[in-house]
C-alpha cells in the first residue's frame, strides 16, 4: 500500500519529541506530525495532546522523495469560526474631533497660559 498526500490513515504514536510526534503507519512506515500540525490551538507541550501508544487518525500532508512523511492531526479538526478568533471589539468608534486650525489652538493655548500665570501671581501675592 503506497501512501499518498491527502489520505487519512490510522497510526500509533511511537515517539514524542519537543517538536512533534512520530506516528507509526501501515507497513512499518513512520511519519512526523510537527507540533504546529497537532491542534488548531497553541500547543506548548505535545504530551498534553498525545501519549505514546495512542491510536490516532492523521492526514498525510506530503511524502517527500527521501520517504519522509509529513502528517497532520489539525487538518482533520474543524477550523474555529472567525467569530471566536476575532480580537476586535464591537464598541462603536468615537467620532473624530473636527480639526482645529493652528491659529485657534495657539489662541486657546495663550489664553490658558495667561489665566494660569495670573492665578500663580495671585497666590504669590498672598504669601
Amino acid at each position: 500500500m503506497s501512501l499518498k498526500s491527502g489520505e487519512v490513515v490510522k497510526g500509533v504514536v511511537s515517539g514524542i519529541t519537543k517538536y512533534g510526534a512520530f506516528i507509526k503507519l501501515a507497513e512499518d512506515k513512520i511519519g512526523l506530525c510537527h507540533i504546529s500540525e497537532i491542534s488548531n490551538e497553541y500547543v506548548k507541550d505535545v504530551n498534553d495532546y498525545l501519549k505514546e501508544g495512542q491510536e490516532i487518525s492523521v492526514k498525510i500532508l506530503r511524502v517527500k522523495e527521501d520517504n519522509k512523511i509529513e502528517l497532520s492531526i489539525k487538518a482533520l479538526e474543524k477550523k474555529p469560526s472567525q467569530q471566536n478568533r476575532s480580537f476586535t471589539s464591537n464598541k462603536p468608534k468615537p467620532k473624530p474631533k473636527p480639526k482645529e486650525s493652528f491659529e485657534n489652538m495657539l489662541t486657546d493655548f495663550l489664553k490658558n497660559s495667561d489665566e494660569r500665570i495670573k492665578s500663580l501671581k495671585q497666590r504669590e501675592m498672598k504669601f
